[in-house]
């Protein structure tokens, strides 16, 4: 069965509407479709024009959970993206509330006020050194998103080469304490084929963080980051083959914070 759970509508920067989602879901054989839309509470009260309006989250959690239970063809999960920023663990769970997640994703698009993902000339106007150090500040920042035990899933763990822009530091032992802070807690790896379609033209992560997850434990999951409800499954092909060259037999599914695994072919 088709499973994908990383895709966005118009409630933040989404090109379709949730039941533009649905629709594509069934049109494309998707048998269990996630809505992850972006939530960001940024820590010093900064709006993020791509996210969710803060204060749109009930009715966003009341129209998938309606269409949840409206529709029969195809099983709609309940998910967020939700950004993460050191120290910020306790003001994030309040707002997210009880609310009845299927999952969550926990990402990191900013290193303190630095925009990891927005622009290319971000990247070009920093030193190379200061490059290193957003680069290295980015990976210390997805080892303390693990250790909150708010997540699901890490959504597109090696999101600073979007641009191309390589660290010229060797950071191989941080990127492996990383994954070890992401075995520890028991959260899922998603492959993102989203960046096989940005400047870096390659999917996140690497294949060799893929078997550095296989080779602590950590599973994974096969996502496109859909944008336009056409996307849901985009490259899931090139993805499956990815997966299995790194040495992963089986993806993530997921549904009230529980997971289970189906096999990857």
């Amino acid at each position: 069965m088709l499973a994908t759970y990383h895709n966005h509508t118009g409630y933040s920067d989404g090109k379709g509407a949730v039941d533009d989602l649905i629709a594509s879901a069934r049109k494309l054989g998707v048998g269990e479709l996630g809505i992850s839309d972006h939530y960001t509470l940024f820590p010093t009260g900064r709006v993020i024009e791509w996210s969710m309006k803060l204060d749109r989250l009930d009715e966003y959690v009341a129209e998938i959970t309606a269409a949840k239970e409206a529709t029969e063809d195809v099983a709609v999960r309940l998910g967020l993206e939700v950004d993460w920023f050191p120290g910020c663990a306790d003001a994030i769970r309040a707002a997210l509330g009880d609310h009845p997640y299927d999952y969550l994703i926990g990402s990191v698009h900013f290193v303190d006020e630095f925009p990891i993902d927005s622009y290319a000339e971000d990247w070009q106007r920093l030193s190379v050194d200061e490059r290193d150090d957003m680069h290295e500040g980015y990976w210390r920042r997805i080892i303390s998103l693990a250790e909150s035990d708010l997540f699901d899933i890490v959504g597109h763990v090696d999101l600073t080469k979007k641009f191309g822009f390589y660290p010229r530091r060797d950071l191989t032992a941080l990127v492996g304490e990383a994954l070890e802070a992401i075995a520890d807690t028991r959260l899922i790896v998603e492959l993102n084929t989203n960046g096989w379609h940005k400047p870096c033209d390659d999917a996140y992560p690497t294949v060799d963080i893929l078997r550095g997850c296989k080779r602590r434990g950590v599973p994974v999951t096969l996502s496109s980051d859909a944008h336009d409800p056409a996307h849901l499954v985009r490259d899931f092909d090139r993805g499956t083959q990815r997966l299995l060259e790194a040495g992963h037999k089986a993806v993530a599914r997921f549904a009230e914070r529980q997971v289970r695994f189906d096999p990857l072919t």
